[in-house]
């Protein structure tokens, strides 16, 4: 059982939205578990075997232990019955407390599909009377990261994790992604401090040095006020 799943539909996705997030949920004690339901191929400069092995080093960096990746199509991706099924099987043998999934609103489709296929999941994942392999299972929780590649998109997020003691970890496994973020690319420097910025900009806002932003349809309960109060 997992404490938290991440679902992103390309590998690195994950690592650019909430790679912090990850690293500081495996240093409280969490159970935590990604799942890429694309291979990401193909790409300019990379390949199956080269994405696999670059995926498998980013979550070694960040120390997660459960990485799947399932073989939907990249660049077609859709919210099918069928594809729903399949994350809807993940979910019910990694029974996840909660879920991380792409923000709804992107430039990129395969985003917005996978964020609504995550959803329908979730749904389809308590099902009951099913040939759907596992027993039925609901995670109490879902929470958007956010990789977007819509330009002015400024969503406003349920809130802002300080992730300022991961963020180095972080960007140790963005950059285990040479072929998408280095390989053929001059500008692969400035991309990484331009992760970096955006990450520094989410943490002035709670007054930190860098934060990550998720948002929530569903409001969010609180036990109390201590960990808000700085």
């Amino acid at each position: 059982m997992l404490d938290v799943l991440a679902i992103g539909a390309h590998p690195d996705d994950v690592e650019l939205g909430m790679g912090g997030a990850i690293r500081a949920f495996l240093d409280a004690g969490l159970k935590v578990g990604i799942l890429d339901l694309t291979n990401g191929e193909p790409t300019p400069f990379g390949s199956p075997e080269e994405r696999m092995q670059e995926a498998d080093a980013a979550a070694r960096t960040l120390g997660v232990t459960v990485r799947r990746t399932l073989d939907l199509p990249n660049r077609a991706l859709m919210d099918t019955v069928e594809n729903r099924r399949k994350v809807a099987e993940v979910i019910r043998e990694w029974r996840p407390q909660t879920l991380f999934i792409h923000y709804w609103e992107d430039a990129h489709p395969d985003h917005v599909q996978a964020c609504r296929l995550c959803e329908a999941a979730r749904f389809y994942a308590k099902l009951t009377k099913t040939d759907m392999k596992g027993e039925p299972f609901y995670p109490n929780r879902i929470f958007y990261f956010f990789s977007n590649h819509l330009r002015g998109l400024h969503p406003k997020p349920a809130f802002v994790l300080d992730v300022s003691a991961q963020m180095e970890t972080k960007m140790a496994a963005i950059r285990c992604y040479y072929t998408q973020f280095e390989k053929g690319r001059p500008d692969g420097a400035a991309f990484y401090e331009l992760i970096r910025a955006r990450n520094a900009y989410w943490g002035s806002l709670i007054g930190t040095a860098y934060g990550e932003p998720f948002a929530s349809r569903e409001e969010i309960g609180l036990l109390g006020i201590r960990e808000l109060v700085r």
